[in-house]
């Protein structure tokens, strides 16, 4: 994947890579901008490996730009007391390790970045890979590496809430990477949920039916002959909601209420009970607060 990472560095898919530079930074405070750029020069002067995601990632690959209000990198596990040092020491940060599992947050005065080492659901941890297959780009002027394409993807489809869905961000990444994706990585990567891989896929060739030869014909024969291979076997003894691993609360009844097992949980997920319950907790948190402000 290293090429195609290079290819999709020096030419994203339709040209605009000024645009894609100035977008999600042009829209921000001078104050705003200025600390994400210390906090990124004093991370390259450490040596620290990360990655920039989040609006940044997305506006290069694919050229939309939002506003956004926050600043997201991404850090394997055991890198991330390095970053909590660095921004704690460099720019004065108070460190909140807000859901210890997958996320924690450095603020200074009203601006903070999320630091990320995996998925809220556990699923898309931040390994070698996600540095070895990164993408060469500037942010705010700083030299960084972007989070690749493949690693996005696979991060984004498990987000399915209701008041937050990043299936669109999933279609536009196809569209625009799909030429240059490592399909049989990204295969890897979804493992044994590739069925949320494929409801994707099946959704694209819905939303953009004259694209539907993005997606190689080998990968959506691929997903097929699995599903109908599952479907000649019996379906598992035990109940079990895969449902929290695409929403947090949506599915939360069916765990409390109708006798499934959660799916997040051991052996069959990545988490404990008590960074469920942790997780849920700042899900509850969320929701009130945002019922506050309306």
């Amino acid at each position: 994947m290293a090429e195609a990472a290079t290819m999709i560095e020096t030419a994203p898919s339709n040209g605009n890579a000024a645009a894609a530079e100035a977008g999600p930074g042009a829209q921000m405070p001078d104050r705003t901008q200025e600390f994400y750029r210390r906090a990124l020069e004093a991370l390259n002067r450490a040596g620290v490996p990360y990655l920039v995601a989040g609006a940044f990632a997305y506006s290069r690959y694919t050229d939309i730009n939002r506003l956004t209000k926050d600043f997201d990198i991404f850090v394997r596990e055991e890198d991330e007391p390095l970053v909590h040092d660095v921004l704690r020491r460099e720019l004065a940060c108070s460190i909140e390790r807000f859901s210890p599992h997958w996320l924690s947050k450095a603020t200074c005065g009203p601006d903070f970045i999320d630091i990320i080492h995996s998925s809220g659901n556990a699923v898309a941890e931040v390994d070698e890979r996600w540095i070895t297959h990164a993408v060469h780009a500037e942010v705010l002027g700083v030299p960084v590496r972007l989070c690749p394409v493949e690693e996005m993807i696979w991060s984004k489809a498990f987000i399915m809430e209701r008041e937050r869905y990043d299936g669109a961000d999933v279609a536009h990444l196809l569209h625009d990477c799909g030429q240059d994706i490592d399909w049989a990585r990204l295969l890897e990567r979804f493992g044994e949920h590739w069925r949320v891989l494929f409801s994707h896929l099946v959704l694209f060739g819905f939303i953009y039916p004259t694209r539907r030869g993005t997606i190689p014909d080998w990968v959506m024969e691929e997903l097929a002959e699995r599903l109908a291979r599952e479907r000649a076997t019996p379906p598992p003894s035990l109940p079990i909601c895969r449902g929290t691993l695409l929403s947090r609360t949506q599915y939360v009844v069916d765990v409390e209420d109708r006798g499934y097992r959660d799916g997040r949980l051991a052996p069959a997920g990545n988490m404990s009970r008590s960074e469920v319950e942790e997780w849920q907790r700042r899900a509850e948190e969320e929701e009130k607060l945002e019922g506050a402000h309306h």
